[in-house]
C-alpha cells in the first residue's frame, strides 16, 4: 500500500492529471475542462459500504461552466454521462492511490440512473464511490464499485457494478 493522504485538493488533481502524483505511465486524472472534481475529501482502500475502499469528491457547479453553453442553447444541463465519467475518473484514481500501478481505462458499468438535473443554479455535485472488488494480480488489476452522485444533496445519478481496470500496456 502506497502511503497517499486520504483528502487531495486541487492542485493535487493536477499533479495526477499531469502523471505527477501516482509517476509516468499510473492511474492519472483527465486535465480541465475533463477534470468532473475540484477536490477529493476521502480515500480508503478498506471503508465504504462494502468494506472494499471508497471515495467520495466533490465539484463545485457555475454557471460558466463549459457544457452549459452547449448542452443545450436555451436550456443549459450538465451532461449525465459527465457524471458517470467523473465516477470513473475517480474509481480509477483510488486504484492508483492504493499504490497499484498501471494506466486506467473504464471498462463498463452494469446500470445507470439518471433522475435528476444539474443545472447552473446548482452549486455543488458530490461523488461517492464504494468498491465491491478490488482485484490485483499478475495478470489483472481492476476495481468494481457502486457510485452515486448528490447535487446540492439530492441523489441524481446511481451506477452499479462500474469497471476499471489498470493496465501496463
Amino acid at each position: 500500500m502506497a502511503d497517499y493522504p486520504t483528502q487531495f485538493g486541487k492542485e493535487d488533481l493536477l499533479k495526477c492529471a499531469r502523471g505527477e502524483l501516482f509517476g509516468p505511465g499510473n492511474a492519472q486524472l483527465p486535465l480541465p475542462p475533463m477534470l468532473m472534481m475540484d477536490r477529493i475529501t476521502d480515500v480508503s482502500s478498506d471503508g465504504g459500504a462494502h468494506g472494499k475502499g471508497h471515495i467520495t469528491a466533490e465539484f463545485d457547479i457555475t454557471p460558466d461552466l463549459w457544457f452549459f453553453e452547449c448542452h443545450f442553447p436555451g436550456n443549459p444541463i450538465m451532461p449525465g454521462c459527465l457524471g458517470l465519467d467523473g465516477l470513473w475518473q475517480l474509481t480509477g484514481f483510488n486504484l492508483g492511490w492504493r499504490g497499484w500501478q498501471g494506466r486506467g481505462y473504464a471498462l463498463g458499468v452494469g446500470e445507470v440512473k439518471l433522475t435528476g438535473m444539474v443545472r447552473p443554479d446548482r452549486k455543488m455535485l458530490t461523488y461517492h464511490v464504494d468498491f465491491t472488488k478490488a482485484v490485483q494480480s499478475r495478470r489483472l488489476t481492476m476495481g468494481v464499485a457502486d457510485g452515486r452522485v448528490e447535487a446540492d444533496g439530492d441523489v441524481i445519478y446511481q451506477v452499479k457494478d462500474m469497471k476499471v481496470a489498470l493496465s501496463e500496456s
